[in-house]
């Protein structure tokens, strides 16, 4: 009987321990997300760059570098596709990680008068302490949904028609 019992009890633990109050659904954080938190950084250049007004817009966050061929040979399609979807949500942001920042970011965003902001990584971007991580290799794009969640990346140049149909899928969610 003194068998049984414990037996039971050991049973009982046991059970209970197993037993939590299961915690209930963490609620989202209020604001952006931590990828478009990362697009807070200084921009150059004259096309104007407002942060308050990526979240709920389709964005496409390109890392590039002044030095890089494939990077400026990508520039046209990014002009093409911020003309053809901006007026329907969508926005491209590039982002320069030149290490010599605004002396180096300032005068080609001048040169270039390109038609999307370009920003101005801070050091803890471009060691790979963002949302974003490390970007191994330039150019590299990432597509954000309304959300400003990641929903698609491309490492070296993209092509236009891809990039275009991801778009305008982003864009009629």
């Amino acid at each position: 009987m003194r068998r049984a019992a414990l037996a039971v009890g050991c049973a009982l633990v046991l059970a209970l321990a197993g037993c939590r109050r299961v915690p209930e659904e963490p609620e989202r954080a209020a604001g952006p997300s931590p990828y478009l938190r990362s697009l807070l950084l200084p921009s150059v250049g004259p096309t104007p760059y407002d942060w308050r007004r990526l979240p709920g817009r389709v964005v496409m966050v390109s890392f590039f570098a002044t030095w890089c061929f494939p990077c400026l040979a990508e520039l046209p399609t990014l002009e093409a596709l911020q003309k053809e979807f901006g007026p329907q949500g969508f926005q491209v942001v590039l982002v320069g990680l030149d290490l010599d920042g605004t002396r180096v970011l300032e005068p080609f965003a001048e040169q270039y008068a390109l038609n999307f902001p370009v920003l101005v990584s801070d050091t803890a971007m471009q060691q790979g302490q963002s949302a974003f991580g490390l970007i191994p290799a330039l150019p590299a794009t990432f597509l954000l949904d309304k959300e400003g969640q990641v929903a698609g990346a491309w490492q070296g140049m993209a092509g236009h028609k891809d990039v275009s149909q991801a778009v305008e899928k982003l864009l009629r969610r």
